[in-house]
């Protein structure tokens, strides 16, 4: 066979681990030749690609990042034809498999290009662990420990100041990075997407806190928290990328603000931003992007298409894009609830 890859939407550690694996795997049996796709489905619409080796990729499984470099390019975009578009690349490559690793998006177009009769197989990827189809997916691991790093060090700094600490986190739609790094690294609040929040209580519960001796406050806060209606005023950003997505941006800023009037308590705010989605993955990220893509070239040697591979307890399976797109993958409430135990 000869296999396309592509590395569609935010980039993510772990990305290189898919693009080795799936190239070790395809090369331990004779016949199998690999070209990558440069900047995601940019790449695949401009036929701007390389041949990908054992040379090639060699040394990659720890770096961050991803070798084809990524993009938000929707083939789709402003109705534009895009199963023609791809075909007609995939044609002149002599592409017989396309494996696509990204998020909803990337996989929502390779689930446009299955549907036209484009043989896919799906990669699940996002640090924010949304993806249905999947207990979780690398990339998520790495992101919770340089969140977690965060807020270690923030507790030391907020307790020298006496200051109210708000750590904003990359959680578009869901909260699992917020939970599980605000669980992991002590945080006295965590608001999510999937709780709407009143600024109000969030303000009483961090004076109670401080009445009781302690005099700083660690609160997280999820990019995509939404505050009650009339609660709270955040910025409302009008640009939106290929896929209809609003850029976020501004709820820490806005909460510092609004709790700090409310308590009376010094605040201050830490973006992380993309320093979450930078650097070395971490080892159960590398082990599951490995086995990621084996498994993607396991069943595109099968003729498995329109499946996306994923980790369901201990083991690697597929699941019809279909399915896994569906719809995203909320916070467990159960979780939510362990680690409002240890809110203050």
């Amino acid at each position: 066979m000869r296999v396309g890859l592509l590395t569609g939407g935010g980039d993510c550690p772990g990305l290189n681990a898919v693009i080795r694996a799936v190239v070790r795997r395809g090369l331990a049996e004779p016949g199998h030749s690999f070209v990558g796709f440069r900047h995601g489905w940019a790449g695949v619409l401009a036929d701007d690609a390389v041949e990908l080796t054992l040379l090639s990729t060699a040394g990659i499984l720890p770096r961050g990042g991803t070798i084809l470099g990524t993009s938000r390019t929707n083939p789709f975009a402003e109705g534009a034809d895009g199963v023609a578009a791809v075909s007609q690349t995939l044609r002149a490559r002599k592409i017989d498999a396309l494996i696509p690793i990204g998020g909803e998006d990337t996989l929502g177009v390779a689930l446009r290009l299955h549907e036209a009769g484009i043989p896919v197989v799906g990669v699940p990827k996002t640090i924010d662990n949304d993806l249905g189809g999947t207990d979780v997916t690398f990339g998520f691991q790495t992101a919770v420990q340089i969140v977690t790093d965060a807020i270690d060090r923030l507790h030391t700094t907020a307790e020298s100041h006496n200051r109210v600490m708000v750590l904003e986190v990359m959680g578009r739609h869901s909260g699992w990075i917020a939970t599980h790094a605000g669980l992991a690294g002590g945080a006295d609040a965590i608001l999510v997407p999937e709780r709407p929040f009143d600024v109000q209580e969030v303000a009483a519960h961090l004076r109670a806190r401080h009445d009781r001796g302690p005099n700083f406050s660690i609160v997280v806060v999820a990019e995509g928290a939404i505050p009650r209606q009339g609660t709270l005023h955040t910025r409302e950003g009008t640009a939106t990328d290929a896929f209809g997505h609003a850029r976020l941006g501004g709820i820490g800023v806005a909460l510092e603000g609004e709790l700090e009037r409310l308590t009376r308590y010094e605040s201050r705010v830490t973006i992380l931003g993309h320093v979450q989605r930078g650097g070395t993955p971490v080892a159960f990220d590398r082990v599951l992007a490995t086995r990621f893509g084996v498994a993607a070239m396991d069943a595109a040697i099968g003729g498995l298409f329109g499946e996306m591979v994923g980790l369901h307890g201990t083991q690697v399976t597929l699941t019809p894009l279909a399915q896994a797109l569906r719809e995203p993958k909320l916070l467990d409430p159960e979780l939510y609830q362990t680690a409002e135990l240890f809110f203050g």
